[in-house]
C-alpha cells in the first residue's frame, strides 16, 4: 500500500507533463518542420531535439528558478520571448516562407540544410515555458528530497522519449497524408502555433503584471 502511495505522485507527474509537452500534438508539427528530409537526417534531428530538451528540462528541474534568476530573467520574460519566437515559426508555416526562400535561391538548395532541432523543436515546443514551469513546480514539491527530484526527472525523460518515438513515425505519417495533406496540416498547425504563441505572450504579460501587484 505504501508503494502505491509513493507511486501515485509519479503517475500524476507523468500525466501532467504528458499533457503539457503533448507528444501526440508535436508529432505532426515535426512532420511539417522536417518535410522532405531523408529518414536518417530526420531521425538525427528528432534525437538531437529530444536530448537538448531533456537537458534543458533537467537543468531547470534541479536548479529551478535560480537558473533564470542568475541570468536576471523572469519566467514572464521567458514566456514572452518564447511566444515571439514561436510566432515567427508559425508565420513561416502559414505563408510557406521557407519554400519561398528556397525558390529564390534557384531551387538547388538541399532541404537538409534545415535544422529545426534546437529551435523550434527542443525549445520552445518540447521544453517550452509551460514544461519548464511544470518541472520546476514538480521538483519543488520534493522539498529537497534528491531521490524524489531524480524520479521527477526520470518521469520527464519518459515523456520526452515518447515524443521521440512518435517523431520516428513521422515518415509513415508523411506518406499517409501525401503532399496535399502535409500542406493542409502545415497551415492548420501554423494557425494553432500562432495561437499558442499569443497565449505564451499573454501568460507572460499576466505574470509580469502580477509581480507588480
Amino acid at each position: 500500500m505504501a508503494n502505491l502511495i509513493d507511486t501515485l505522485p509519479l503517475i500524476w507527474a507523468f500525466a501532467t507533463l504528458f499533457v503539457v509537452i503533448d507528444p501526440i500534438g508535436l508529432a505532426p508539427i515535426f512532420v511539417a518542420l522536417t518535410q522532405g528530409m531523408e529518414p536518417k537526417k530526420r531521425k538525427a534531428i528528432g534525437l538531437r531535439a529530444c536530448m537538448i530538451a531533456f537537458v534543458i528540462l533537467a537543468l531547470f528541474g534541479f536548479f529551478g528558478e535560480s537558473v533564470l534568476g542568475f541570468a536576471g530573467i523572469s519566467m514572464p520574460a521567458f514566456q514572452i520571448a518564447g511566444g515571439v519566437l514561436l510566432f515567427l515559426t508559425a508565420l513561416e508555416m502559414l505563408f510557406e516562407l521557407r519554400a519561398k526562400r528556397r525558390s529564390t535561391k534557384g531551387g538547388d538548395v538541399d532541404d537538409d540544410d534545415r535544422d529545426p532541432s534546437v529551435f523550434p523543436l527542443a525549445t520552445p515546443l518540447i521544453a517550452g515555458p509551460g514544461a519548464i514551469a511544470t518541472v520546476i513546480l514538480l521538483t519543488n514539491e520534493a522539498q529537497g528530497n534528491l531521490l524524489q527530484q531524480i524520479s521527477v526527472i526520470v518521469v520527464m525523460g519518459a515523456v520526452v522519449l515518447t515524443a521521440f518515438i512518435l517523431f520516428m513515425l513521422a515518415g509513415f505519417m508523411e506518406r499517409a497524408l501525401g503532399q496535399t495533406g502535409i500542406l493542409v496540416v502545415s497551415r492548420v498547425l501554423g494557425m494553432l502555433l500562432a495561437a499558442l504563441a499569443v497565449q505564451f505572450i499573454l501568460n507572460g504579460m499576466l505574470g509580469f503584471s502580477a509581480t507588480l501587484g
